[in-house]
C-alpha cells in the first residue's frame, strides 16, 4: 500500500513539474489563422479575422436583444443569439464552397488558354498575365494582381507567391508551381505537362460534379432537418403563452438536448456523405 500511495505521489509531482518546465506550443494563434485561411478561400483576403468575430458577436447581440424583447423568454433569445452569432462563419464557407466549385469549372480553360499562349511563344509572364484578358471571367481579378504586380517589381517568383495567396486554390497552387518549376529549370516539355494537366482537371470536374449532384439531395434533407425545429420555435415566439414554458429548467433542458442532437446529426450526416477535398500542400 505504501509503495503504490509514493508511487502516486511521484507521478503527481512529476505532471506539476512538467506543466511548468516542459514548454508547450502556443494555441492562440490556430482560430485566427483557420479563419484567415477561410477568408482566403472566400476571397475576402483583405479582411481581418479581428473583424469576423466581431461582426459575429454583434449579429449574436442584435438577435439576443430582438429574441428578448420577442419572447421574453432568455433560452430561447439565447438560441437565437447563438445561430445568429454563427450565420456570418456559415456565410463565408458557402461562398469559399461556391469559389472552389467555380475555380474547379474554369481552371481547364485557364490551363488550356496558358498552352496556347506558351505555344505561341510568349513568356511564361506575359502568358500569366494574359489571363486577365482572355481568361475565364471568374480568374481574372487575381491574374490582374498578377500583371500589376509583375509590372512593378519585375521579381516572377515573389509574383507566384502572391498570386497563390490570391487564388487560395490547391489546383492554383499546382499550376503555379509547376510554372515556377518551369521557368527555374527551363520547361521544354510545358506545353505538354499543361495540355496533361487541362486534361486531368477536366475528367476531375466531370467527375466530382457528378457526384455533387447525387449527393446534393443528402445535403439539403440534412439542412431542412435541421433548421426545421428552428424555424418552428420561431413561429412559437409569436405565441407568449407557448414560448415562456422554455423559460422553466425542463424547457432549458429540452432547448440543450434538441440543440445536441441537431448539431450531431447534421455533422455525422455531412461526415458521412462528404467528399474528399484537396488540400493546399504546395502553399
Amino acid at each position: 500500500m505504501g509503495a503504490v500511495v509514493g508511487l502516486g505521489l511521484g507521478v503527481g509531482l512529476l505532471l506539476c513539474w512538467s506543466v511548468v518546465a516542459v514548454p508547450r506550443a502556443a494555441r492562440g494563434p490556430r482560430r485566427a489563422e483557420r479563419t484567415e485561411a477561410l477568408l482566403a478561400r472566400a476571397g475576402l483576403a483583405g479582411v481581418s479575422s479581428a473583424s469576423v468575430w466581431a461582426l459575429c458577436l454583434a449579429c449574436a447581440l442584435v438577435a439576443l436583444l430582438a429574441g428578448e424583447i420577442l419572447t421574453r423568454t432568455p433560452p430561447v433569445a439565447v438560441v437565437f443569439a447563438l445561430l445568429a452569432g454563427y450565420l456570418p462563419v456559415g456565410v463565408l464557407a458557402g461562398r469559399a464552397r461556391r469559389r472552389q466549385r467555380e475555380f474547379a469549372e474554369v481552371w481547364p480553360e485557364a490551363v488550356d488558354n496558358l498552352a496556347s499562349a506558351v505555344r505561341a511563344g510568349l513568356s511564361l509572364p506575359e502568358s500569366l498575365a494574359g489571363l486577365a484578358v482572355r481568361g475565364p471571367a471568374a480568374l481574372r481579378e487575381p491574374f490582374e494582381q498578377f500583371a500589376l504586380d509583375y509590372q512593378v517589381s519585375g521579381r516572377f517568383g515573389d509574383c507566384l507567391d502572391r498570386l497563390k495567396d490570391c487564388l487560395a486554390d490547391p489546383v492554383g497552387d499546382r499550376v503555379v508551381e509547376g510554372l515556377r518549376i518551369a521557368r527555374e529549370v527551363g520547361g521544354g516539355e510545358l506545353g505538354r505537362l499543361l495540355r496533361n494537366l487541362s486534361s486531368y482537371l477536366r475528367a476531375e470536374s466531370r467527375t466530382r460534379a457528378e457526384l455533387e449532384s447525387r449527393q446534393a439531395w443528402a445535403v439539403n434533407g440534412a439542412r431542412l432537418a435541421v433548421a426545421a425545429p428552428w424555424l418552428v420555435l420561431l413561429f412559437l415566439s409569436f405565441q407568449p403563452d407557448v414560448i415562456q414554458r422554455y423559460s422553466s429548467a425542463a424547457g432549458v433542458v429540452v432547448l440543450a438536448g434538441g440543440a445536441a442532437a441537431c448539431l450531431i446529426a447534421y455533422r455525422v450526416m455531412l461526415r458521412i456523405g462528404r467528399l474528399p477535398t484537396e488540400r493546399r500542400i504546395l502553399r
